[in-house]
């Protein structure tokens, strides 16, 4: 039986305690530290954890000493650097929400501790561990396709994702949350580099906020959609549309644990995820392309689009042999291999079994943690070190967009790792 902490009890804390509800004879939350107290009030009931145990703030969890396992650290971005620490110290394993820390000196600092302190420290990057990116993988690895000479591969957000997470919603800014290819896309960075089994030599990237700017909110818009705006009827992002009902879940509880319309709407009113999408403070980027050349030869190109119909990765493989095209969408996935002489097409089973977050991949995050605790580690493990190439990627792309110029990665791995 492993005995987990948590730090920090919102929505991703939420999803991974369901793999400790659904299995308490391997994994139980013990102690909890959540700053805001209905949240707090709510995972503690969930969860069965008693009122002593049950913290405002992760400092007063962790001056405990080492009261369980293992530690769970869903804080916001900003506040994964100082927990996670901590925990190395005290002699717990760590699993740790991605990105790791926002900046390249914290992913730096992390990676040592783990390594100085001899601790597991694991980070969040689930979609290794769905069905499908793991037949991706397979497939790629197999030879199939021949020699792989270009990828594309496309995260693409749903327009109202896009504006409740990054333009109203945490990591709407750079001030208070890391940057967007960071944020959202470190996943696709990390999968990339796994099924291909190399590492990029040059990086660029381009991309700006586009869309989401004063100067294009209508005419007479308002700074929030419940203050009379006269565009509320076809204007996509309106939020009482969005938000005011009583639905539960993500994103609607995001808005306000009261789950009646009335209370969404007195939200919508007061909060964050009221205000026009053309009047807030956001400054990341709305779409950014990264252009990658491995060791090999290989050319990829990832993009992120915020501004899709629908909640999706799609992804092109181009080899010397066969093309595979895919699409990852939480539950309708689809793979299929192009043989270049036949023009044959075979559409690939995918045996997609657990189809919950992610595709399964917070069920297997979790599992994975568990099992290497237990002394069972698998091929998968997202080890700090492991997880490090991807935010280098997401750090250098973001210099490279920033400064318009390409990244040479081995000078840039040399730089990073005199970091700490």
């Amino acid at each position: 039986m492993i005995n987990l902490v948590v730090a920090g009890a919102g929505n991703r804390a939420k999803v991974y305690a369901r793999y400790c509800q659904e299995n308490p004879d391997q994994v139980r939350i013990i102690a909890v530290a959540e700053p805001v107290p209905e949240i707090r009030a709510a995972f503690a009931e969930a969860n069965n954890i008693p009122p002593e145990n049950c913290y405002e703030d992760w400092r007063d969890l962790f001056a405990q000493g080492k009261i369980g396992d293992a530690a769970l650290i869903t804080t916001t971005d900003m506040l994964h650097t100082e927990p996670a620490l901590t925990a190395l110290d005290l002699g717990y394993d760590v699993l740790l929400e991605k990105p790791m820390a926002p900046n390249l000196a914290e992913n730096m600092r992390l990676v040592h501790a783990a390594e100085d302190a001899g601790r597991l420290l694991q980070i969040c990057h689930v979609l290794r561990y769905t069905n499908f990116f793991g037949k991706v993988r397979e497939i790629v690895q197999s030879g199939r396709l021949g020699r792989i000479i270009n990828v594309t591969h496309s995260e693409n957000l749903v327009f109202w994702h896009m504006a409740h997470s990054f333009v109203r919603g945490t990591w709407r800014n750079t001030e208070v949350a890391a940057p967007m290819l960071l944020a959202k896309c470190c996943h696709d960075l990390d999968i990339l580099g796994w099924i291909l089994g190399e590492k990029a030599e040059w990086v660029s990237s381009s991309g700006t906020l586009t869309h989401f700017r004063p100067e294009n909110a209508p005419a007479g818009a308002p700074l929030r959609c419940t203050d009379g705006c006269p565009v509320a009827d076809t204007c996509k992002f309106y939020a009482p549309r969005l938000y005011a009902n009583d639905k539960h879940g993500w994103p609607f509880d995001v808005v306000t644990t009261k789950a009646t319309a009335a209370d969404r709407l007195h939200a919508l009113e007061t909060g964050l995820y009221g205000r026009c999408v053309y009047h807030c403070d956001n400054d990341v980027v709305d779409h950014q392309t990264v252009n990658m050349q491995l060791e090999s030869g290989t050319t990829v190109t990832m993009v992120m689009n915020g501004h899709g119909d629908e909640e999706c990765r799609t992804m092109r493989y181009d080899g010397t042999l066969a093309t595979m095209r895919g699409k990852f969408d939480y539950g309708e996935n689809s793979l299929t291999i192009t043989n270049h002489l036949t023009g044959e097409v075979e559409t690939v089973d995918l045996n997609v079994g657990d189809s919950s977050g992610h595709g399964g991949g917070d069920t297997g995050i979790m599992r994975s943690f568990i099992n290497s605790l237990n002394g069972i580690p698998d091929e998968n493990v997202t080890s700090a070190r492991q997880s490090l190439e991807s935010h280098l990627l997401a750090f250098a792309a973001e210099e490279a967009r920033l400064q318009h110029r390409t990244i040479n990665m081995p000078a840039f791995r040399e730089m990073a790792n005199r970091l700490d």
